[in-house]
């Protein structure tokens, strides 16, 4: 194991059904980021320490979102989730709350902007350079002041990558999805401002979803393992715990920052 990880049984609830990920197919999932490039070197680290000890004709890497706001470095962040792409391997980034409210504010949904500061987005703000004059101004001049300081100072791989993150994914048994879905609609027809953002009605289900869904959004002090669902926010950026769950065959497990 590298240093600074350990490695959990992630167990299966009695009765649950055994979900499983495509046949030959190892999967990783890393859970809500925010701002600490630091935890994620240490998990990719990890990730590829583990991946070098199984057998497998395909890897692929989820992430589950909310990638800025909070923590200490977004930049960072998003430069490490450009640049580590080892060969071979599939790599599918999911779109977080809080980057469908960037999205929507650099397409000049003021709003967003407004909800977006509210949550963590000074912290972005200021990882790439920009302090508001007055942190709590809401008013339109200011907040497309920031709009405008913001789109200016965004490197142009950043806001591509920021404004062209999946939804969702599946990998045969499992649904990835950064909040979840809703209850009794069917996978290929949720909504995307659900995948991003439903809490309550997803996290109370006992449906059957039609897979597991494998989420973040809400933080647990534990990954949240159910029948129906497996949560792996643990609050990194305050923390200091970032949680991947490693699904190979019917052995599943979590790799987590110590």
């Amino acid at each position: 194991m590298s240093p600074g990880l350990r490695w959990r049984r992630c167990p299966r609830p009695a009765g649950a059904a055994p979900a499983v990920p495509p046949p030959g197919t190892l999967v990783y999932a890393i859970g809500d980021i925010h701002g600490r490039a630091d935890l994620l070197a240490r998990i990719h680290a990890g990730i590829a320490d583990d991946a070098g000890r199984r057998a497998a004709a395909r890897r692929v890497l989820v992430y589950l979102g909310d990638y800025l706001s909070r923590g200490s470095d977004a930049p960072a962040v998003i430069e490490r989730l450009l640049a580590w792409r080892p060969p071979g391997w599939e790599i599918v980034a999911l779109r977080g709350n809080h980057e469908d409210l960037v999205r929507r504010f650099l397409d000049g949904e003021l709003n967003a902007g407004r909800i977006w500061l509210d949550y963590g987005g000074v912290d972005a703000l200021a990882h790439y350079g920009i302090v508001p004059a007055e942190p709590r101004a809401r008013d339109p001049g200011a907040i497309e002041d920031l709009r405008a300081r913001f789109a200016a100072a965004l490197p142009a791989a950043h806001r591509a990558f920021l404004c062209g993150l999946a939804v969702c994914h599946r990998e045969g048994g499992y649904f990835f999805a950064h909040a979840g879905v809703a209850p009794g609609v069917p996978l290929e027809a949720q909504d995307e401002s659900d995948l991003a953002w439903i809490r309550k009605p997803f996290l109370e289900s006992t449906l059957d979803h039609g897979a597991v869904v494998v989420h973040g959004h809400c933080i647990c002090a534990e990954p949240e393992v159910r029948r129906n669902r497996i949560g792996i926010d643990t609050g990194a950026y305050q923390s200091g715990i970032l949680t991947c769950l490693v699904l190979d065959g019917e052995e599943r497990g979590f790799l987590q920052t110590a």
